[in-house]
């Protein structure tokens, strides 16, 4: 499955964050990473994720869908990390 992961954590929090989705994902735009997942590696990331988190303050939005080629992408402006969806 592709997956979009877009994070807003506390700051003392990021560092956490984003190692975990490095470990799993590429990193796309500040708190935005995307890549293709076996449904073992999505579990594995979600567990991950929750260990960092505080759930009554942080936010993480995690977008699945079966393919890259089936999400349209437009930036304005910089582009930040690897946009690629192919990797």
């Amino acid at each position: 499955m592709f997956v979009i992961v877009v994070y807003d954590t506390l700051a003392e929090r990021n560092p956490g964050i984003l190692r975990t989705c490095r470990q799993y994902l590429h990193w796309v735009q500040r708190s935005v990473f995307q890549g293709e997942l076996s449904t073992a590696q999505h579990r594995k990331l979600l567990a991950a994720i929750k260990e960092h988190i505080d759930p009554t303050y942080d936010s993480v939005l995690i977008y699945r869908t079966q393919g890259p080629h089936n999400i349209q992408t437009e930036v304005i402006g910089q582009t930040l990390g690897n946009t690629d969806p192919i990797l």
